[in-house]
């Protein structure tokens, strides 16, 4: 089967799921894309008619045409009708517009979340990386939808609930050395490993350091997460109050230096309000860190019941005891097989799934 995978906005997450799958899928698989240059709105509004366009130059014909929630799919099937209209088209959303939450002072704009809704309901299949993602779509359209004055045409979210599916994305690993014993004298190693951007909540990670500081609780430190504007005060004023205890901070310069952070790493922490399936955690656990999450979001699902007590925390308010008490307990958690984990995330285990179901949207068995 041959299969035409379309990002419009190639990078991070996006980019990762991508070519990770075209390298371990048994179907061959092109990627056509367009980078982030302009900005993920300006990918929204005008990636359908540059793809379209791109799609009408080549003589090939996919069976399948995947892409991601940045696609104005119904504007791609419009644009492409003549020549792709028979091609079923799976839709996978990272994230969503409708109910991705935003900084302070800002209003949302329906239009990009009124995009995404039009693209779920043109699409033969719809792909969440999460059963959190997909409840929270579905759960939030019918409000959007009553917005406006009439015909708010609520059957279409059962119509999309009907295709819609669930594939975590996969972990591009290579194999991982043992981790060797750890000296039970050392300082613990703190990772945070998200980007410095509201949506992550920085500030409540460094407040919870500043608990540990004052409790006396010797910690080393590594940050490596993507800095946007590394010139932001708080993020200067952070990197200079922690260059004591800080191993690394800032983007690792190669992949195979952030898995040797990662490595280094005891314990993996995240205060995200946004997080949609949890990519960054969930690597951390492959090379042996123990998390400590909100209990929000996609994390309980990554945890085993029987362990949410130890590595998930109610409120923002709650992480800095609650990350005491961890590094209190590491001999006992160090026990536990985190690299089990994550190892149902690796390609070698999720390629054979996206195959199954993307062939079952390609022969019309996925589609109602």
């Amino acid at each position: 089967m041959h299969i035409w995978w379309l990002d419009p906005f190639h990078g991070g997450s996006h980019a990762a799921v991508a070519s990770g799958y075209a390298a371990h899928s048994a179907h061959r698989v092109t990627l056509i894309t367009l980078s982030q240059a302009g900005g993920w709105r300006w990918r929204m509004r005008g990636g359908a008619v540059t793809l379209a366009r791109q799609a009408a130059e080549r003589y090939d014909v996919p069976d399948l045409i995947v892409t991601t929630d940045m696609l104005d799919v119904a504007a791609f099937r419009a644009l492409t009708q003549r020549q792709l209209g028979h091609v079923p088209v799976a839709v996978y959303f990272h994230e969503n517009q409708l109910t991705y939450p935003l900084p302070p002072g800002r209003k949302r704009d329906y239009t990009f979340a009124w995009i995404n809704f039009t693209s779920a309901l043109v699409a033969d299949a719809v792909i969440f990386n999460s059963e959190f993602h997909r409840r929270d779509f579905l759960t939030a359209l019918p409000a959007m939808l009553r917005r406006y004055h009439d015909y708010h045409e609520l059957q279409t979210v059962e119509q999309i609930a009907a295709k819609a599916q669930v594939l975590p994305p996969g972990l591009d690993l290579p194999p991982l050395p043992p981790l060797p014993p750890r000296d039970p004298a050392a300082s613990p190693v703190i990772l945070w490993n998200a980007r410095w951007e509201y949506d992550k909540q920085p500030q409540v990670v460094m407040a919870a350091l500043e608990y540990l500081a004052a409790q006396g609780i010797v910690f080393r430190l590594i940050v490596t997460g993507e800095h946007i504007d590394p010139t932001m005060p708080d993020l200067v004023a952070a990197r200079e109050r922690w260059q004591a205890q800080t191993i690394h901070w800032g983007y690792a310069a190669t992949r195979a230096a952030y898995l040797q952070l990662l490595q280094q790493a005891d314990i993996v922490v995240s205060a995200a309000i946004q997080e949609y399936f949890g990519i960054a955690i969930v690597e951390a656990m492959a090379c042996g860190c123990i998390p400590l999450l909100p209990a929000r979001l996609n994390y309980p699902d990554l945890i085993p019941p029987a362990w949410q007590g130890d590595c998930l925390y109610a409120t923002d308010d709650d992480l800095p005891a609650a990350l005491a008490r961890l590094i209190a307990n590491l001999p006992k958690m160090r026990q536990r097989d985190w690299p089990a984990l994550a190892a149902p995330y690796r390609w070698e285990t999720l390629a054979p799934r996206y195959d199954a179901v993307l062939g079952e949207i390609s022969y019309g068995k996925g589609l109602r």
